[in-house]
């Protein structure tokens, strides 16, 4: 009896295993995003909701600090994102990590995403926060965060922009919504460092599959496009950090310089051997160079671009 017992648990045990293996494979990114959720709220963050009129919106909160800190992440990921850099704030700033309208388990679930809608539901989170607040944003977070900086100045503190913002991009060539395999490698090799492992065909899969039905695919290129802002970045009055990766070939660091030379107030930080996502890729050296930020005042003008090295 207690023979058959260990039997039956042992083959448990090998179902479990291969069933987690088969999820893993199948859906990488969502196996992902569930432990870096979850690494958030292990991490002291409580997940909340918030009414909007675009729908519920979702975010992670905690921190005793006075100023609030607001994490927006890119296009077609979600809050867990900043789970290797948020929680560690929470001692010096109330903070706040957002999943974007239409991303994670934020509204709408369904439909075109409009950056309008996208700007929208950010606005009416941040609403709430009497005190302007610091907002770091990645890629088409940085966009949302200097869009929103722009509108409404006076409930922003200061922009620190992850490799991104609101100007049109420079490699018109790469597809941020791959139709194969073929394309969805040609863009990871351009987000990430080259001395990063290469990334796995099923995960190259996954990510074909979530551009085409996740958020990325319900996006709308030509209703976003009134919100770049080449040749006007002159109005936002907000101080600008760029922190970004120097092997970004997504959004080069030749668009951070063009950034920096049409905002008033707007310094350059470089991190070496990191690409388009550093709190992911490098998120040590992100940390320490976010760190360093917030302990600086923000930049004046005509700032000189620094670079961290590791």
């Amino acid at each position: 009896m207690l023979k058959r017992l260990i039997i039956f648990v042992v083959a448990l045990a090998l179902l479990t295993l291969l069933a987690a293996i088969f999820i893993f494979w199948r859906y990488p990114i969502a196996t992902y995003a569930f432990f870096h959720r979850r690494d958030l709220v292990q991490g002291g963050l409580t997940k909340a909701t918030v009414e909007t009129p675009v729908g519920r919106q979702t975010l992670f909160q905690g921190g005793s600090g006075a100023i609030p800190i607001v994490f927006l992440h890119g296009a077609g990921d979600q809050a867990g994102a900043w789970s290797n850099v948020a929680p560690r704030l929470a001692g010096r700033f109330r903070v706040l990590v957002l999943d974007l309208p239409g991303h994670g388990e934020s509204a709408p679930a369904e439909g075109p995403l409009k950056m309008e809608t996208m700007l929208a539901g950010t606005e009416a989170v941040l609403a709430a926060n009497p005190q302007p607040a610091i907002l770091v944003g990645n890629s088409l977070g940085a966009w949302i965060a200097m869009v929103y900086a722009i509108q409404h100045p006076e409930r922003v503190a200061r922009v620190i922009a992850v490799d991104g913002g609101p100007l049109r991009g420079d490699r018109p060539d790469l597809s941020v919504a791959p139709a194969n395999r073929e394309q969805a490698r040609k863009v990871w090799d351009a987000i990430l460092d080259p001395s990063y492992p290469r990334i796995p065909d099923f995960f190259l899969d996954d990510v074909v599959r979530q551009s085409q039905h996740g958020p990325i695919g319900r996006m709308q290129p030509g209703e976003m496009a009134q919100y770049l802002f080449d040749g006007r970045l002159n109005q936002l009055t907000v101080p600008v950090d760029l922190l970004w990766g120097e092997s970004d070939r997504l959004v080069p660091v030749e668009y951070a310089k063009r950034m920096e030379a049409q905002l008033p107030a707007a310094r350059l930080t470089l991190l070496p051997r990191c690409g388009h996502i550093p709190q992911q890729e490098c998120p040590r050296a992100f940390g320490a160079a976010l760190d360093k930020i917030l302990q600086q005042p923000p930049p004046t003008p005509h700032q000189l671009t620094t670079g961290t090295r590791n």
